[in-house]
């Protein structure tokens, strides 16, 4: 094929916030398992800014979720008697209802694969978790660094044989976007207006003209 389409996962693809308050409550029933994963989503931007910015060697995202996970049992003053069980939480995210058939039906159009700062290892197990049909997974792990910077986006355009113009970027995240463009592909916004909860205030909206607009990935499939 010689067109294809890359995701960002979470949040795009996976409701990442009920489904990590779900085996919160279940490690921890005595705190507010939506603060928790709060703050511990809170964290995986600062995290990863240390690698972008050279201050650290690359790390997977797995073992910086479980650095952050220490730093948020410490703010709560909590523990749980195994640490990497609960991390593990981050391969168990419930897809969107659209999602699963909306990847199905766009795989007539093209190639479907992963740009995730997620690792192989984290997208494999949450892609049998989730029912995902990915062509191939690819993003922060075989750039060895972590999106906004172009080299993640090229990294996998370059991976699927393709020119970046041929790839599309399907993201619910309007910066994800604008550095997609940025380095020569083209772009797609599907909104995610309760991906942080009932009050969020970002990414509700197109911030530019993408060159795809669409409600689910259902409606993606269409446009495509």
């Amino acid at each position: 094929m010689n067109r294809a389409f890359i995701f960002d996962v979470f949040g795009t693809c996976v409701d990442w916030r009920n489904s990590v308050a779900r085996d919160v409550a279940a490690a921890l029933p005595e705190i507010d398992a939506y603060a928790f994963a709060d703050a511990w989503r809170g964290e995986y931007q600062p995290a990863m800014q240390r690698i972008r910015s050279g201050g650290r060697g690359y790390v997977k995202l797995d073992p910086l979720h479980r650095e952050n996970l220490d730093r948020v049992l410490e703010r709560f003053g909590v523990d749980v008697p195994d640490r990497d069980a609960l991390n593990r939480a981050w391969e168990r995210l419930d897809p969107w209802p659209d999602v699963v058939p909306g990847l199905t039906a766009l795989r007539d159009k093209g190639l479907v694969a992963t740009c995730s700062n997620g690792s192989i290892a984290l997208m494999s197990r949450l892609a049998r978790w989730s029912g995902l049909p990915w062509d191939a997974i690819l993003g922060a792990d075989i750039a060895q660094d972590y999106k906004p910077k172009a080299r993640v986006y090229l990294a996998s355009v370059e991976a699927l044989g393709l020119k970046a113009a041929a790839v599309t970027m399907v993201a619910a995240h309007n910066d994800d976007l604008v550095a997609a463009r940025a380095a020569g592909l083209s772009t797609a916004f599907v909104a995610r207006p309760t991906e942080h909860g009932v009050g969020q205030q970002t990414d509700l909206e197109p911030s530019e003209d993408w060159d795809i607009v669409a409600s689910d990935f259902q409606d993606l499939a269409r446009r495509a």
